[in-house]
């Protein structure tokens, strides 16, 4: 069984196969070949709420790293293209509570399993 991975603010990038990379505050023991599902919400959903499941991946890299050294091109493969890497970093350090921009996240890449 795949784990789940919640893609709720990029499905849209995920659908057009785009976003390749995702960050994250855990996710502190993934490891490349591992295979996710991505889905429109995994965690929160009401009672009753289907599990909408988008796309197979799999994990081709995974490494820890400072919030604030993410590049533009970065930020494009989140899915963000029209974003700066400031934006982006005030926008992760917004959602996710107890995040400054130099904290150490875990950077994701993954391949497409459909392709």
């Amino acid at each position: 069984m795949t784990r789940l991975m919640s893609v709720s603010l990029t499905e849209d990038a995920v659908r057009a196969r785009t976003k390749t990379v995702t960050r994250r505050m855990g996710w502190l023991n993934l490891t490349p070949g591992t295979r996710l599902t991505l889905c429109r919400k995994v965690m929160g959903r009401k009672r009753g709420e289907p599990l909408v499941k988008i796309v197979d991946v799999e994990v081709t890299a995974v490494r820890r790293e400072r919030l604030d050294a993410i590049t533009r091109d970065e930020v494009t493969a989140e899915g963000f293209p029209t974003t700066t890497p400031a934006e982006f970093v005030a926008f992760f350090c917004g959602s996710h509570k107890g995040c400054a921009p130099t904290s150490e996240i875990t950077r994701i890449e993954w391949k497409y399993l459909d392709e």
